[in-house]
């Protein structure tokens, strides 16, 4: 019951073994009561899901592509789910330099086809900043 409540109370939080061990000893001791404490916290599935100690190390970072000249490399999105405004349009299409982050807002209709949608890029992309060696897209339907 002691262990319980120091352990998993709205106020203690899973502490680990030390802050446990810390927090009872001011109030309560008995002979093994730091083994106790410990094999309490290492048999508690939250404390081994979520402890840092308890998981996976992350790989390497890995060094990210930098475009060598602006408007080289691209990344667009689709935003949907907005009001229509008064000439129809729901959604926003971004567009935005992956090297400077300078982006295009532009408005467009729920379901324009891709015809369309190149017309608008090449008017309002190709025409101002040229054709990007690569394009960066999480392919909305």
């Amino acid at each position: 019951m002691i262990l319980e409540e120091g352990h998993r109370s709205g106020l203690s939080i899973h502490p680990g073994v030390t802050k446990m061990y810390q927090d009872l000893k001011k109030v309560f001791w008995w002979p093994g009561m730091k083994r106790e404490i410990s094999e309490f916290v290492y048999a508690c599935l939250v404390c081994q899901k979520s402890k840092i100690e308890h998981q996976k190390p992350s790989g390497l970072l890995q060094p990210l592509f930098v475009p060598e000249w602006k408007w080289d490399s691209i990344a667009m999105d689709f935003v949907g789910g907005l009001p229509k405004t008064a000439k129809g349009n729901e959604v926003i299409w971004v567009i935005v330099d992956r090297l400077t982050k300078l982006a295009h807002f532009i408005a467009i209709k729920m379901g324009t086809l891709v015809p369309k949608l190149a017309e608008i890029y090449i008017e309002q992309i190709v025409r101002l900043h040229g054709i990007p060696s690569s394009i960066v897209s999480d392919r909305d339907p």
